[in-house]
């Protein structure tokens, strides 16, 4: 049976959604926003690349809460708002966060809005190592 995870502090979810659904050692996170789990209300960052690191840290955040981390993602799915403008600075600061030779595969697809007027949005698929049960 898969088990859905709703953490306290982890960022205020926007919509009706669970941080994170794990079924058979397979780890799926809902989208991320580029919201401060500490301050909900507060602006979002300026900037793409404070966006994309603020979404970055907000998934690395609910897979600390399953014990997990980036190296255990295997697949992001990402959304920016302003694709043709943001996409080589979403990039620089996206591969911040995995090594080159351990980068998840990815697609990145241009919207037309997002939740909370954010620029960018990225989900994620996690695998948990087959000795953590």
């Amino acid at each position: 049976m898969p088990e859905f995870h709703l953490f306290s502090n982890g960022p205020r979810p926007v919509a009706p959604f669970s941080h994170a659904v794990e079924s058979d050692g397979w780890v799926i996170l809902t989208g991320q926003m580029p919201t401060d789990p500490n301050a909900p209300d507060a602006p979002l960052p300026e900037g793409i690349e404070a966006q994309t690191r603020r979404v970055m840290d907000n998934l690395a955040l609910i897979l600390s809460e399953m014990g997990l981390d980036l190296s255990h993602v295997v697949q992001c799915r990402c959304f920016l708002t302003e694709f043709e403008r943001d996409y080589a600075a979403f990039n620089q600061t996206y591969q911040t966060y995995f090594p080159e030779d351990r980068r998840p595969a990815r697609t990145t697809v241009g919207v037309t809005a997002l939740a909370v007027g954010a620029l960018v949005e990225v989900d994620c698929i996690a695998r948990r190592p087959e000795n953590d049960g």
